[in-house]
This record gives C-alpha cells, sequence and structure tokens, in this order.
C-alpha cells in the first residue's frame, strides 16, 4: 500500500442487527492497518493523501451486474467524510440512498 485511505464498509444485510450501520478506518503505508469487508456490505473509501495505492482481496471475480452501492452522502448513515466536498464519479454519485435501496427491495438477505 501507499498513501493514505479513509476506508469505510456499510451493512446492506436487511436481516442484520447492524443493518445500515457504518464502521470505519484509515488505512495507510504508515499504520499497516487493513479492513475486512464480508459479502452483503458496500465498501468505499477516501483518499487523504496525494495519491494512494492500495490492494483489494476479493472471493469472486468482479460482475458489474451484482453490485450495489449507496450514495456517499446518505445523511441516514452518517458517515463523517474527512473531506466534505469530494470529487465523486457520475456512477458513485448516481448511487441510491438506503431508503431508495430497500424500498426496491435491492439489498442483502
Amino acid at each position: 500500500m501507499r498513501g493514505v485511505v479513509f476506508d469505510v464498509a456499510v451493512d446492506l444485510r436487511a436481516s442484520s442487527p447492524t443493518f445500515g450501520k457504518h464502521v470505519w478506518a484509515i488505512l495507510s503505508e504508515y499504520n499497516h492497518s487493513m479492513l475486512y469487508v464480508p459479502r452483503g456490505f458496500a465498501h468505499g473509501f477516501q483518499v487523504l493523501s496525494e495519491s494512494a495505492d492500495f490492494v483489494y482481496l476479493v472471493d469472486n471475480p468482479y460482475n458489474p451486474g451484482a453490485e450495489l452501492g449507496v450514495v456517499w452522502s446518505d445523511p441516514e448513515i452518517g458517515v463523517r467524510w474527512p473531506i466534505p466536498n469530494p470529487i465523486v464519479s457520475r456512477k458513485d454519485f448516481s448511487l441510491p440512498t438506503l431508503r431508495e435501496l430497500a424500498s426496491h427491495g435491492q439489498l442483502f438477505p
């Protein structure tokens, strides 16, 4: 890993007692920390350094059709992002809120 990132995981499992809750960690080349993001969680991050490289370990090949996500600024989830007005991709900016995902039955069981 190179750089520093603010890494977040949000529980999207409808039957979970921690549904809609999030955890975060600062991952860096200095603290050598890792964050385990299990199946059924959304994952997002902000780069806090000039640039960053980090590695994902996944349990399946990438499948765009199976992607779920929530908009980074969803107030119900309440992540306090270190950078309040980040540059966000068009795809990530247009993601639904957690409430919208739930109302369309698009959550993990």
